[in-house]
């Protein structure tokens, strides 16, 4: 299994990048906000998700842990695949995309290309318990707790450490954000 990917961005599409790992070139679909903020000769480093089918393998990359974690909790759901799942991720950034799922948005989730209303219905009702309390409520500012940023360096630490995104979220939802990661991870650490 490919677990990540450092390289530089040799092309460039829509949705997939090719990335150069010593001289060889793994093409990667991503999620739209990931695919944007690449760009050619950048130096990268990607969280795989290697999908091997009877008669096709793809790679499905992500710029954090927490991206990755919440594709595979999408693909679990009874008849969403690694497209669809793709395409709820580039609805927004995946503390929206999560955030959406905690707060049974399925209006949001329908959104998303390929992905009907009893699709978005069902990953609602298979992930809302598993994805964590929302950070915000809907889409007014009401604060629960301080969000938790899409690129957050001590949620995927505490994802690489073992623990599921709800309980990792959960975690870091007491803990002040402006303590430096290491700190967060600490006290995350110990609310376990």
């Amino acid at each position: 299994m490919i677990a990540h990917l450092i390289g530089t961005v040799t092309e460039k599409t829509d949705n997939s990048i090719i990335i150069d790992v010593h001289g060889v070139g793994y093409e990667v679909t991503l999620p739209t906000p990931d695919a944007e903020q690449f760009h050619l000769d950048d130096q990268v480093k990607i969280y795989a998700y290697h999908a091997v089918r009877e008669n096709t393998e793809e790679l499905y990359g992500f710029s954090t842990l927490a991206a990755k974690r919440l594709f595979e909790l999408l693909i679990s759901v009874n008849g969403v695949g690694p497209k669809a799942a793709i395409s709820i991720l580039s609805l927004g950034a995946p503390e929206e995309v999560r955030n959406a799922i905690a707060n049974t948005d399925s209006a949001f989730i329908a959104k998303a290309a390929g992905v009907g209303k009893k699709s978005a219905e069902r990953v609602i009702i298979d992930l809302r318990d598993k994805v964590g309390l929302p950070s915000k409520i809907g889409s007014s500012t009401i604060e629960l707790s301080a969000p938790i940023a899409s690129e957050d360096e001590a949620l995927d630490a505490l994802i690489a450490l073992g623990f599921p995104l709800k309980e990792a979220t959960a975690a870091l939802s007491t803990v002040d954000p402006s303590l430096s990661v290491e700190e967060r991870i600490k006290l995350a650490l110990k609310q376990r």
